[in-house]
């Protein structure tokens, strides 16, 4: 099993947007590196829903519930999407500013490439991620 972390912005679709739908395809995504990180998904894969924008933070868990396919909404062979169903919210949510903070974090592409909608997660911070959810803190 493999972790990501799939960014988006909650004013275009939001975590409870996921979760009031319970599932969803995850499509849209141009950017190379991110689609060669969906074509690296497999179902059964966990992934992080993050919030950018104004909001920059983790905030709540998901499910990868199909293999990649191709995106049928887009004519390019290169465009792909998975599925994806909603699993718990994170206790809190954790904070850009909380990560970058953290040592634990060194080296994390969401911190190194900032832009990029789809990261993997190593195992140590996907694990880190939720032990820092469970601590009251200051989600800025």
């Amino acid at each position: 099993m493999a972790y990501w972390l799939l960014k988006t912005e909650p004013g275009c679709y939001s975590f409870d947007d996921l979760v009031r739908e319970k599932k969803t395809e995850w499509d849209g995504v141009a950017n190379n590196t991110a689609l060669k990180h969906i074509r690296s998904m497999h179902k059964g894969d966990l992934a992080l829903i993050y919030h950018s924008g104004d909001v920059r933070a983790a905030v709540g868990m998901a499910e990868i519930i199909s293999e990649p396919q191709p995106d049928t909404k887009r004519a390019d062979p290169k465009m792909v999407t998975i599925t994806v169903k909603a699993g718990k919210k994170l206790a809190r949510p954790v904070t850009l500013a909380e990560m970058k903070a953290d040592p634990a974090f060194a080296g994390f592409d969401l911190l190194r490439l900032g832009r990029l909608s789809v990261v993997p997660v190593p195992e140590k911070m996907w694990k880190r991620i939720e032990q820092l959810s469970q601590i009251q803190g200051d989600s800025k």
